[in-house]
């Protein structure tokens, strides 16, 4: 019994056949962050996330942490585990776009 549950969630976490539109929402929320973040800088704006802001002068650091990491924990989390983050991107995208579009008003 134990066996079974652990194939089911080794399949479930270690594939994209399950959860395929919650992983491919987390990844692309990602890119969104990202895009969003380089728009900012290039406008002049700060970052506030303290993990984020001294990746800025690393590019290289910061389209690995933005591209890269996502995209493992995409491939490693099952897809009904990443609703919470998806909210919580979605929230965040939210409040980035609201500041930006209020910048250039």
């Amino acid at each position: 019994m134990i066996t079974g549950i652990l194939t089911n969630i080794r399949f479930s976490a270690f594939t994209f056949k399950r959860g395929t539109a919650e992983k491919a929402s987390f990844i692309l929320l990602n890119q969104l962050d990202l895009i969003l973040t380089i728009w900012a800088m290039h406008l002049g704006l700060n970052e506030l996330n303290p993990f984020i802001q001294p990746l800025l002068a690393m590019p290289a650091m910061l389209l690995l942490v933005k591209l890269l990491i996502p995209v493992i924990i995409a491939w490693a989390v099952p897809g009904r585990f990443l609703w919470p983050m998806l909210a919580l991107l979605a929230l965040v995208l939210s409040w980035n776009l609201k500041e930006l579009l209020l910048f250039l008003l």
